[in-house]
């Protein structure tokens, strides 16, 4: 009989933990993921995606898979700041959209100008090519590429869409942005 209130008394206690921890769970999560995956920049962010029509959560997931938020990063072909622009294209789309601003490579480092400009970028990309895979698939992999791809029946039934992308590098970095812009829509944006 004892064991038999003691195993009461503990399955009562345990029951109590899983009902608090079901309450505590969600809050401490979303605690976790927005410290792992932050809406820093929100300012230039929503500013320069609401300007280009671009998705917030798609520049963020940009943002911390190219950079993860160092506005300080170069890769190794030149790629800067946070979203990871190279001086060619920036050069690109100023061109594209009449911008007679004099920035340099140097300024890619300013977080507000390479937001602003990676946007543009993506915005651009977006309009091109009407397909938010292919956009960033060019986007890491560059236009010429996508062309290519495009082209080729192996990759592309329609020209338009890619059914496979032949560089693994470019395969993970499209299907790692497209994860995280899920995350963000989910903890900023309510999976708008």
């Amino acid at each position: 009989m004892r064991k038999r209130r003691q195993g009461i008394k503990t399955l009562t206690i345990l029951l109590i933990i899983a009902v608090a921890a079901a309450f505590l769970w969600e809050p401490a999560y979303n605690i976790f993921l927005k410290s792992a995956y932050p809406d820093k920049y929100k300012e230039y962010v929503t500013l320069y995606a609401e300007k280009n029509g671009v998705e917030p959560s798609l520049v963020y997931a940009v943002i911390k898979s190219e950079s993860s938020f160092d506005p300080n990063a170069v890769s190794k072909v030149g790629a800067i700041g946070l979203m990871q622009v190279t001086p060619p294209t920036l050069e690109w789309i100023m061109k594209k959209s009449n911008d007679s601003s004099e920035y340099t490579a140097s300024d890619l480092y300013d977080p507000e100008i390479n937001i602003r400009y990676g946007t543009a970028i993506l915005a651009e990309l977006l309009k091109e090519y009407n397909d938010e895979k292919v956009a960033l698939a060019a986007y890491h992999a560059g236009r010429a590429n996508v062309r290519k791809w495009l082209s080729n029946p192996d990759y592309s039934k329609d020209g338009k869409t890619l059914n496979y992308i032949p560089f693994s590098d470019t395969r993970a970095y499209v299907s790692k942005v497209k994860n995280i812009k899920e995350i963000y829509k989910k903890l900023y944006y309510g999976n708008k």
